[in-house]
């Protein structure tokens, strides 16, 4: 959806694929005389001592031109996003915008194929993408990463920069070490990059007798909002004249996307007037987005498969699903991100992402990592069933959606 004039995503997942490092400014600033700076009719602040430590290191630092001047802006503005303490705020230069939105439009990578996250500071694997390196190799939902290949990870590395240090060309090889969760021993693992692509939905008919309409949405994202509704749209349509009546979703590993997407796909399931999500601002102003469409997929029986790397938009759809109580919930505990970034387009082609909206549940709860979904049937594929190739959950939402 757009917001004052940026697109509002829930995306906090970055998915190493080739990135490339460095954050730049945009911010439009006018210098005054007494060295302060003006951001606005009502805040100034001084920054003379900022300018005070940059002469400092332009006249002493000993090597003179291992840092440009390029690099320290970008450093600087590194250390002002990194102020808020919101890891989801972030700058990206126009490289990285471009690779952002290449991602959302499904279009092929070079990386191992993972969607990283946060969790108390820590960087995690959110997901490994389906058919990609990292899940051949042996990653998982919830690994900690602990090092990419000599380079130990820190409380507080900015997620870009082990992005930057995982991406690479295809054919080449990265090594992580990485805690799985649940263990107490580190594991290293070496894994090849590849080609990545992975399309936002697909749509395949299930079940002895393949009376189940199985769809996997892997994004709420698309080129834009109305190619994932049109999309959308269409798996409707083919359920519809397939005549089925059961509809099983995998939610799980999906990192979210637009907020409208999530609503727009939710509506299918639900009568004209029921509340789907809502918003909530700075100033405490809630937004209601309730059902309109009287419900396409209405009446249908609907299982709904989720993880902890479900995230964002795909915890709005879940969330409005269940608490509206017309699909049954399965897996585990989803990642908790409920709020809403507004992607502002800077000059050359940068971006910035800014969190903007809090977002609820239709019970009016904010949904968060201490109130994320919690699955109606708490399922947990262990470690053995990664390993054998056994889906425990999926197999469990069979069992529900048959009976």
């Amino acid at each position: 959806m757009e917001n004052n004039g940026g697109k509002v995503f829930g995306v906090l997942i970055l998915t190493v694929v080739a990135f490339c490092g460095g954050i730049i400014f945009g911010r439009n600033i006018s210098p005054v005389s007494n060295g302060t700076m003006s951001f606005n009719s009502s805040k100034s602040v001084n920054i003379d001592l900022f300018w005070d430590v940059w002469n400092v290191l332009e006249d002493k630092y000993v090597e003179e031109k291992k840092v440009s001047e390029e690099d320290r802006v970008y450093g600087a503005i590194k250390g002002l996003v990194d102020s808020y303490g919101d890891p989801a705020t972030i700058f990206l230069t126009p490289q990285e915008t471009q690779d952002f939105n290449d991602l959302n439009s499904g279009k092929y990578f070079e990386g191992i194929g993972a969607e990283l996250g946060y969790s108390e500071g820590s960087i995690i694997v959110v997901s490994p993408l389906d058919g990609s390196p990292a899940k051949a190799a042996g990653i998982r939902p919830g690994d900690y990463i602990l090092s990419v290949d000599d380079y130990e990870v820190k409380a507080g590395d900015n997620i870009y920069e082990i992005v930057e240090k995982i991406r690479g060309e295809s054919g080449s090889t990265v090594k992580l070490r990485v805690l799985h969760k649940g263990e107490l021993e580190p594991v290293e693992i070496e894994i090849e990059r590849g080609e990545i692509t992975v399309p936002s939905m697909t749509l395949t008919y299930v079940g002895d007798k393949k009376d189940i309409a199985f769809i996997d949405i892997a994004r709420f994202t698309e080129s834009s909002l109305e190619t994932w509704n049109n999309k959308w749209d269409e798996v409707v349509q083919d359920i519809d004249s397939k005549n089925v009546n059961k509809v099983l979703i995998d939610l799980r590993g999906n990192p979210g996307g637009y907020f409208d997407a999530g609503i727009y796909a939710a509506d299918d399931f639900l009568d004209i007037g029921k509340v789907i999500s809502q918003q909530q601002d700075g100033k405490g102003n809630i937004q209601s987005f309730d059902a309109t469409k009287g419900g396409r997929l209405l009446g249908k029986k609907v299982v709904v498969l989720v993880d902890e790397g479900s995230a964002s938009a795909s915890e709005i759809f879940a969330g409005a699903l269940q608490q509206n109580g017309v699909a049954t919930i399965v897996g585990t505990k989803t990642y908790g991100k409920g709020t809403a970034q507004s992607i502002v387009d800077l000059s050359a082609g940068a971006s910035l992402h800014i969190t903007v909206l809090k977002w609820l549940l239709p019970d009016g709860s904010w949904l968060n990592t201490e109130n994320s979904i919690t699955p109606d049937v708490e399922v947990e594929n262990s470690v053995a069933d990664f390993i054998q190739g056994i889906d425990k959950q999926y197999n469990e939402a069979l069992v529900l959606i048959n009976k």
